[in-house]
């Protein structure tokens, strides 16, 4: 547990549950200004999201939070109301930079300074990013370089960054086939678990499980951009995005005041009373080789002698 902590006499009134990297443990224990929290830009929303920088940018996180409702937490002798899990996941910072590389091609379209393109009055902590050693050494990847004197200068280039895409995609592809992740038409449903993987699991359904994974952490346009360039066939009804994002995390970003130390709460949805079209498509789906998780919970039967 990592805690940012004020304290109102003798009481500590703001601490929160932090699940993070292992690189953050020194910090935890003693904290540092190598390690902070800044306010970003999402490249899929573009809307305010929470990162972590640990040990001057050597790693950035993304911040996520689970939340239930009547949730709280026993933290030595004090009870901690706020009862949100925090997830600070890793994420390569250079899918945040790509965001300002496209806007400034269709702005200028021409050669710029990194420092002149990666620029936002809304949320000027981006300028930490440039301070990433992955991101100097990673912007080739997605960016076409000129040198003049001792100054390399950047223009965004599709190509480059579709087939960067594309090897991340790929990559994640071979991990969820290491691991055995479904990735079949039962990932549909939330409250069932598929036992073992469909035997009628093709290419594709990675290829697009995948595509799900890495879309949300570019712009809508090239998220599409991205579909084509993989082959992926249009389908009237989409896979949805991976499980692990849906279940019960905040749909809002964790967000903070300036001083990047307090978490706001996030509001929760009311319910639907309409089918939804995940529901529908869930009435559709094959639960062979399924349990319900609630029979996880069920009190085992006596044993008959």
């Amino acid at each position: 547990m990592m805690s940012r902590k004020k304290k109102v006499g003798d009481v500590q009134c703001d601490q929160w549950v932090l699940v993070a990297p292992e690189t953050l443990k020194d910090d935890a224990k003693k904290p540092s200004s190598k390690t902070l929290f800044a306010k970003l830009r999402s490249p899929l929303t573009e809307k305010g999201n929470m990162y972590l920088f640990i040990n001057s940018g050597q790693q950035i996180c993304e911040m996520k939070a689970f939340q239930e409702e009547y949730r709280s937490w026993f933290i030595g002798q004090t009870v901690q109301q706020d009862g949100r899990l925090l997830y600070a996941t890793p994420v390569d910072p250079l899918f945040l930079v790509i965001y300002y590389l496209i806007k400034a091609d269709k702005e200028q379209g021409k050669f710029q300074p990194a420092e002149q393109i990666v620029v936002d009055e809304e949320f000027p902590s981006c300028n930490l990013l440039l301070k990433c050693t992955q991101v100097e050494k990673s912007l080739h990847h997605v960016t076409e370089e000129k040198e003049i004197g001792s100054k390399k200068f950047y223009k965004y280039s599709k190509e480059k960054t579709l087939a960067w895409l594309k090897k991340k995609v790929d990559q994640t592809v071979k991990v969820l086939k290491n691991n055995d992740v479904c990735v079949g038409g039962g990932v549909q449903s939330a409250s069932f678990i598929r036992i073992k993987q469909e035997s009628d699991v093709k290419e594709e359904d990675y290829l697009r499980y995948a595509h799900g994974f890495i879309s949300e952490y570019i712009p809508e346009e090239l998220r599409a951009e991205l579909s084509q360039y993989l082959n992926l066939p249009d389908i009237s009804d989409p896979t949805p995005e991976p499980p692990a994002k849906k279940r019960k995390m905040s749909e809002k970003p964790v967000e903070a005041d300036e001083d990047y130390t307090k978490f706001n709460s996030s509001s929760t949805k009311k319910a639907n009373s309409k089918m939804t079209a995940a529901q529908k498509s869930l009435a559709k789906v094959d639960k062979t080789g399924m349990k319900s998780i609630s029979s996880f919970f069920s009190p085992k039967g006596k044993s008959t002698k």
